[in-house]
C-alpha cells in the first residue's frame, strides 16, 4: 500500500496501525504562554534556543513563534493569545501557562485525516486548516488521545520546514 493509497476498512484497527509511513516525527510540541516575548528570551538565555519564524495567525487567535531545538528538526511552538476568547486564550484562563498540544509531521494531511476517521479517530475540522507558515494543519480529539491535544501538519510545499 502507498503512503497516499486510502486506508482498506480496518474494524478495530488503530490508528497506528492505519497511518503507517504518513507519520515522519514529532514536528513540534506547543505552548501555551502569557508573554511571547518575554518566552522567546527566556529560552534563548536558559537553553540558548533561537526563534526561527514568528507570525500571526488571525484565524486561529494567536502570535507565535517556533524555537529551533538545536537544529534537530524539532520545535517548540510558543502559542500567546491575540485575545482571551481565541482557544489559547481560553486554555490559559482554565490551565495556566505549560504544554498544550504535541504535534505530528504528516506527509499528506488529507489521507492521514481519512486513515484516523477509519479507524473511530475524531478530527476537530473537517477540513484541514491553514497552519504555521502556510503548512496545514488539523487537530486530533484530546478526548481520544488520553487528554492530550494532538496536531497533524503537512508543511507547505513552497517552504522549507518551519
Amino acid at each position: 500500500m502507498d503512503a497516499h493509497d486510502p486506508a482498506p476498512e480496518m474494524p478495530g484497527a488503530s490508528p497506528g496501525t492505519v497511518l503507517g509511513p504518513l507519520v515522519e516525527r514529532i514536528d513540534h510540541v506547543g505552548l501555551a504562554v502569557a508573554d511571547l516575548d518575554a518566552a522567546i528570551a527566556f529560552y534563548e538565555r536558559a537553553f540558548g534556543l533561537h526563534s526561527v519564524h514568528e507570525e500571526v495567525n488571525e484565524e486561529q487567535g494567536v502570535r507565535e513563534a517556533m524555537i529551533d531545538v538545536a537544529g534537530s528538526g524539532s520545535f517548540l511552538q510558543l502559542l500567546a493569545p491575540l485575545r482571551p476568547d481565541s482557544p489559547i486564550g481560553k486554555f490559559l484562563a482554565r490551565s495556566g501557562e505549560g504544554l498544550q498540544q504535541l504535534a505530528f509531521r504528516v506527509t499528506d494531511i488529507d489521507v492521514a485525516g481519512e486513515r484516523l476517521r477509519a479507524a473511530g479517530v475524531r478530527l476537530l475540522y473537517d477540513v484541514p486548516k491553514t497552519g504555521t507558515a502556510g503548512s496545514r494543519v488539523n487537530f486530533v480529539h484530546p478526548k481520544d488521545c488520553g487528554g492530550v491535544l494532538v496536531e497533524l501538519v503537512e508543511p507547505a510545499a513552497q517552504l522549507p520546514a518551519h
